[in-house]
């Protein structure tokens, strides 16, 4: 069959899809995005909705549109954390974030994809990859109009989303790509959006709430009446019986009594560390395709956006070169373990030493904390508190001290781990070594927690 040929396939219409077409396109590549949804559909993902601005992204796009069209709130100033008791931590922003119309977000983003050049084909169902003899991926194998169709690229972009079909299909034998996956690793989210009778008391927050089913709750206002309410959990539960935790807590909440429901939709996500690698010869993956997402939060926008961003660029770069090597393209592992990277790392320690307590304890030692410090360790991995602080809590977490310590403990190898990503090596002679050091930690992680090896 003949096949369709262009510099870059990008593969899955999301943020990271879109991101990469849109830079790849700006450089001036010849480049295809191909997204399984129809067009109405497409942009249309299920996603907790907040970020904290348009700062969060690469300057590739107008920005200027994507703000004025889809930033529906852009009033947000604290953090709600709520605990099954019905005690709250009330913890303010620095600066204002917002939220946003994911639908219409991604139209957007999709339209200025298109606006700079890239190609958009919808309806199209990737199948397959394809690889030249020496494991060099060439481009995909996709169904589209009932036909099967060939595109070859120099350089294939992985924005399909988590636990990639891609990475099924591709054989990583010979390269440091990460197969260390598997779906515990990842949540699976369930979210509606809803239109309520009067104006939330919290439209200038964003809520978050544990469940005794090692899950959590959000409730994000788009606007002071219409609330993206949502629950994310591991693969590992039963998602019926967790979204039903979400349907009992919207019957306990007064604000959504005779609500009406417009919108309802499911998703997966990461809630692991970065791939270690997400570079093969020819091929890149992006955002949540390489588990560029906060562990904890579960926010994958900014670090969709970003990477996808490096991602393209380095793809022109090597395509310039004509060499699209998995040395080549390595600087882009680079490009996102020193900056977000090593942050996302960090944070998933804190979740590898939840795994090993009660909820209860997790709760009675989450309120202790101090606001501040807790944002610090929710969206870094680290935080310092006054030794004044420090008394305060250990006064407040009476009880529980012996997990506090090893709390404590986990705080240090958070920051080791954290130095050791901004360390991460230039090329991939340096990998083994580096990998073996942060195994190092996380073995050390597990001694401390007690918790299952989550890699």
């Amino acid at each position: 069959m003949p096949a369709e040929v262009y510099d870059m396939v990008v593969v899955g219409g999301g943020t990271a899809g879109a991101f990469a077409a849109a830079t790849g396109a700006a450089e001036g590549l010849d480049v295809v995005l191909l997204e399984r949804k129809p067009e109405e559909e497409a942009g249309h993902i299920a996603c907790g909705d907040a970020i904290k601005g348009k700062s969060t992204f690469p300057d590739v796009i107008d920005l200027d549109r994507l703000k004025e069209e889809s930033f529906t709130n852009q009033n947000i100033r604290r953090a709600v954390f709520e605990n099954p008791r019905g005690e709250t931590l009330d913890i303010p922003f620095g600066s204002s974030g917002a939220v946003i119309d994911r639908r219409r977000y991604g139209e957007i983003i999709l339209d200025e994809a298109e606006r700079l050049g890239a190609e958009l084909q919808f309806d199209t169902v990737v199948q397959d990859v394809m690889q030249a003899d020496d494991g060099t991926v060439t481009g995909v194998r996709a169904k589209r109009n009932g036909s099967v169709v060939e595109y070859e690229a120099e350089v294939t972009i992985d924005g399909a989303g988590a636990l990639s079909i891609l990475q099924d299909k591709t054989d990583f034998s010979g390269t440091y790509f990460d197969t260390n996956v598997s779906y515990s690793q990842f949540c699976s989210a369930y979210r509606e959006v809803i239109d309520v009778s009067e104006p939330v008391e919290y439209d200038d927050a964003i809520v978050f709430k544990p469940t005794e089913e090692l899950g959590y709750l959000w409730y994000f206002p788009r606007s002071s009446t219409e609330i993206n309410a949502g629950l994310g959990f591991q693969m590992t539960e039963k998602p019926m019986e967790l979204v039903d935790a979400l349907k009992r807590d919207l019957r306990n909440r007064p604000e959504f009594a005779n609500a009406t429901v417009k919108d309802k939709l499911g998703a997966a996500l990461p809630t692991r560390r970065p791939y270690d690698s997400a570079v093969a010869d020819g091929f890149i993956a992006a955002g949540d395709s390489a588990g560029h997402v906060n562990p904890t939060t579960g926010g994958g926008i900014p670090g969709a956006a970003k990477s996808a961003h490096w991602a393209a660029k380095r793809a022109v770069k090597a395509i310039s070169e004509g060499d699209v090597s998995e040395a080549n393209l390595w600087e882009y592992n680079r490009d996102v373990m020193t900056d977000f990277g090593k942050r996302f790392a960090a944070v998933d320690l804190y979740n590898i030493w939840g795994t090993a307590h009660e909820v209860n304890e997790l709760v009675d030692i989450v309120s202790s904390l101090p606001g501040q410090q807790l944002v610090d360790a929710l969206s870094s991995g680290t935080s310092e508190m006054s030794l004044k602080l420090k008394l305060e809590t250990l006064v407040k977490t009476f009880g529980h001290w012996d997990a506090l310590y090893g709390l404590y403990k986990v705080s240090r190898k958070a920051s080791e781990i954290s130095t050791l990503y901004n360390a991460y090596p230039s090329s991939p002679r340096g990998f083994e070594s580096w990998r073996e050091g942060r195994d190092d930690i996380m073995d050390e992680l597990y001694e401390i927690s007690g918790a299952d090896q989550k890699y």
